[in-house]
């Protein structure tokens, strides 16, 4: 999805309307040409195409979409008809309202893999769409050290740029050393202080630092220091500050791996890469 790019010329919100009407036709619904009309869009167009779709048609296009499509494929388009602040808040709603449990896996990786204006930015829409404080949900469906590193993380306002305090980054890098001799590791609350404050820049020269001081890797060590979904808010909040492109391929390579795809995360996984290169599509 992130090769694909908004029709730029010939626009019509009209005529797109129509289009996805005539396509949307329960069992024989050609999904094909109602992928292809909404992935060229960027949101700005579809919210024009989905007014359109209202006045011409007196219905939601999103209700034409539950009613006529099914599976993943509705799933998918019902969310890529939202702007990208207001997916990532429908997804987190979503995931911390899970039944019978909340899928921790999606709030951590749509969390932690976000910069701090886009966190500033999906945390207004996940209020105006749902009433409701992100800190405030996340702290009744979540607990322990993972709740305390994500609602730190959303809290934190965090430098953005890419200039470094070396001096900084060499003390952070002491403090989370872990001695294989005297069996000192860092405590939670240093790591949760430490990963929720600093910049992306920052966090991938005390990486550097950190293997350059004592031959082991950041990442390695955080792994022999924190278990479970803390464990991957920070390796997610490390990998994306060090690589943010290889990290999606990697987690797009679990999505698609085995007998069974794992469709959820395949879905969230492919709309996080396209918000990366444009909070716009």
């Amino acid at each position: 999805m992130s090769t694909l790019t908004p029709l730029q010329t010939g626009f019509s919100a009209r005529d797109d309307a129509a289009q996805l009407h005539k396509a949307l036709k329960g069992l024989r619904s050609d999904t094909g040409k109602i992928v292809n009309i909404l992935a060229h869009r960027d949101s700005e167009q579809r919210e024009q195409i989905q007014q359109a779709y209202e006045t011409s048609f007196s219905e939601p296009l999103s209700k034409r979409i539950s009613s006529d499509l099914h599976g993943h494929i509705k799933r998918a388009l019902k969310l890529w008809l939202h702007d990208a602040l207001t997916r990532d808040a429908v997804i987190i709603k979503k995931a911390l309202s899970g039944s019978p449990v909340v899928d921790y896996q999606a709030v951590t990786e749509v969390i932690c893999s976000r910069t701090p204006s886009q966190i500033r930015r999906f945390k207004d829409a996940y209020l105006s769409t749902y009433h409701s404080n992100l800190e405030e949900d996340i702290d009744k469906q979540i607990s322990g050290d993972h709740k305390k590193m994500l609602v730190a993380y959303i809290s934190t306002q965090r430098y953005e740029g890419p200039e470094l305090d070396e001096g900084l980054v060499q003390q952070d890098a002491q403090q989370l050393y872990k001695s294989p001799d005297k069996k000192v590791g860092t405590d939670e609350k240093t790591l949760i202080r430490i990963f929720s404050e600093r910049s992306s820049t920052h966090l991938s020269a005390v990486s550097s630092a950190y293997k350059a001081s004592f031959g082991n890797t950041l990442e390695k060590a955080v792994k022999q220091q924190a278990s479970g979904f803390f464990l991957r808010s920070l390796l997610t909040i490390l990998r994306c500050a060090i690589n943010p492109s290889m990290y999606f391929a990697k987690i797009l390579r679990k999505a698609m791996k085995g007998m069974g795809t794992g469709d959820t995360r395949l879905i969230r996984t492919l709309q996080a890469i396209t918000r990366n290169f444009s909070y716009n599509l």
